[in-house]
């Protein structure tokens, strides 16, 4: 049979290891941000004009991915100022981009596919 002391070694290093690390402050895990390039944040989407509200400001596009807001394709509205809607109809194929103001997202470039 091992004496007392050689089997409470370990258990001591042990109980010794885990003190260590108690003591050490919480380090913060390092975040990612977000992948976005320069050409990802202006990157223009294409679409095509599915409805057009005039009178609510808004547009409702069917569109591919929209990078810089993390959005896969589908179809949605979007405010949009009346010179923007003015310029527009439905059918329309456009490339645009897109911004969240003031919670919702919001037209701020659009350009007509020829």
């Amino acid at each position: 049979m091992k004496p007392l002391h050689v089997l409470a070694i370990p258990l001591l290093a042990a109980s010794l290891v885990a003190q260590a690390q108690s003591k050490q402050p919480n380090m913060p895990m390092p975040m990612k941000e977000p992948a976005q390039s320069q050409n990802t944040s202006n990157a223009l989407t294409d679409a095509v004009v599915q409805r057009i509200e005039a009178a609510a400001g808004e547009v409702v596009l069917k569109h591919g991915d929209i990078p810089n807001l993390a959005m896969p394709p589908m179809t949605m509205a979007f405010d949009a100022d009346k010179k923007t809607l003015s310029g527009l109809k439905v059918g329309d194929k456009v490339r645009f981009h897109a911004e969240i103001v003031d919670g919702r997202p919001k037209l701020t470039r659009v350009e007509h596919v020829r």
